[in-house]
C-alpha cells in the first residue's frame, strides 16, 4: 500500500477552550463539510459526550457523484486542547490517520492537521488518488478553511 500525506495549517481568532470546543465535537463536523458530499454523522446519542479515546463515530458521505457510503471512526488519542486523533475502521480509504493539533499563539490559535491516508484497491486505488482524491481532499480543506474564517473571523484581519 502506498501512503499520502497532507498537511494543513491554519490560525484562528479564537482562545483555545473554543477552538478545542468546536472541533472535537464531531456534531460540528457537518458544519464544515462541503454540503455537495452529504455528510451525515449517524451515531448522534453518544456524541454529546465529551471526546474520549475508544469513542466510535459513523457516518454517512457521498464522496463521488452521489454514492453514499457508511464510514467509521475511531478517536484513537486525545490529549486535551492539544490533539486528539481519529482513525477508519471501515470506510472509503485503506487507511486513514488524522492528527487534529491546537496550539496557543499571540490573539489566537494556530490548527494543525496532519494527515495519512492509502487507498484501497492498489493500482486502480493509485491512480485514482492521482485524478481525483488527493485533489478533493484539498478542496474539502480548503472548503473547511473558508467556513471556519466565516464562523471565526480571519486571523490575518485581527491585526496581531
Amino acid at each position: 500500500m502506498k501512503a499520502y500525506h497532507l498537511k494543513f495549517s491554519q490560525q484562528l481568532p479564537i482562545n483555545l477552550a473554543e477552538a478545542w470546543d468546536f472541533f472535537s465535537s464531531p456534531m460540528n463536523l457537518a458544519k464544515i463539510t462541503p454540503t455537495e458530499m452529504a455528510f451525515e454523522v449517524t451515531s448522534e446519542p453518544q456524541l454529546r459526550e465529551k471526546m474520549y479515546p475508544g469513542m466510535i463515530i459513523t457516518y454517512k458521505v457521498s464522496p463521488l457523484l452521489g454514492i453514499k457510503l457508511n464510514w467509521m471512526t475511531e478517536i484513537t488519542q486525545v490529549k486535551d486542547q492539544e490533539y486528539f486523533i481519529d482513525e477508519q475502521r471501515f470506510g472509503p480509504y485503506q487507511f486513514w490517520h488524522h492528527q487534529h493539533h491546537f496550539t496557543a499563539i499571540e490573539g489566537g490559535v494556530e490548527m494543525n492537521d496532519i494527515l495519512t491516508y492509502g487507498m484501497p484497491m492498489g493500482i486502480f486505488g493509485q491512480m485514482a488518488n492521482g485524478l481525483f482524491v488527493a485533489a478533493q481532499l484539498q478542496q474539502i480543506f480548503e472548503f473547511r478553511k473558508k467556513k471556519v474564517i466565516e464562523l471565526f473571523g480571519d486571523y490575518s484581519t485581527t491585526g496581531i
